[in-house]
C-alpha cells in the first residue's frame, strides 16, 4: 500500500471503500467535546487522542491524583446497573458504553479517551455525537495488523 495513501483519514464516502479491516486504526487529530454526566450531573470533558498500534481502548481519569488509566476490557466491568462502569487502577468510570460503541462502530482499535470526571457525558443519550466527533478527527490506518 502507499505510504502518503495510508496516512489520509478516512472520511465521505470512500471511507467504506478504503477502509482494511485486516489492519489496526486510531485517530488523525485530537478531539474534544463536553457535557453533564446522566447519572451524577457533573459537568466533564472527554478527549480523544490517538494511540500506538497495540494500545488499544483505554481512559484516562485525569480528574484523579496520578491520572490513573482504565483498559477497557470486560474483565474490569464492576457495575453494569445503570450503564457501563469499568475499574482498575483505584479508579471508576461510569456510563462508558455510547463512547466505547462509537469507536469501535468507526473502526478505531487504538485511542486515549481522557475524561475529567467520574463519568462520560451523555450528550443527547446515543453514540451519535460521538461518532460525528470520531469523523470530526478522521481515521487512519496504521502499520500493524490487527490483533
Amino acid at each position: 500500500m502507499n505510504p502518503a495513501i495510508e496516512k489520509q483519514p478516512y472520511t465521505g464516502k470512500a471511507a467504506a471503500a478504503a477502509f482494511n479491516p485486516d489492519r489496526q486504526h486510531t485517530l488523525n487529530s485530537v478531539v474534544s467535546i463536553s457535557g453533564t454526566g446522566l447519572h451524577t450531573g457533573i459537568m466533564a470533558e472527554l478527549t480523544f487522542k490517538p494511540a500506538n498500534p497495540g494500545f488499544g481502548l483505554q481512559v484516562q481519569r485525569i480528574d484523579l491524583p496520578d491520572q490513573p488509566i482504565i483498559k477497557a476490557d470486560c474483565d474490569l466491568v464492576t457495575d453494569t446497573s445503570r450503564g457501563t462502569t469499568l475499574e482498575a487502577n483505584g479508579a471508576k468510570i461510569n456510563t462508558v458504553e455510547h463512547v466505547l460503541a462509537a469507536l469501535v462502530g468507526m473502526g478505531v482499535d487504538n485511542c486515549l479517551i481522557q475524561v475529567n470526571g467520574p463519568e462520560m457525558p451523555i450528550m443527547d443519550g446515543s453514540s451519535e455525537p460521538f461518532v460525528e466527533l470520531i469523523k470530526e478527527a478522521g481515521v487512519v490506518e496504521q502499520d500493524a495488523e490487527k490483533i
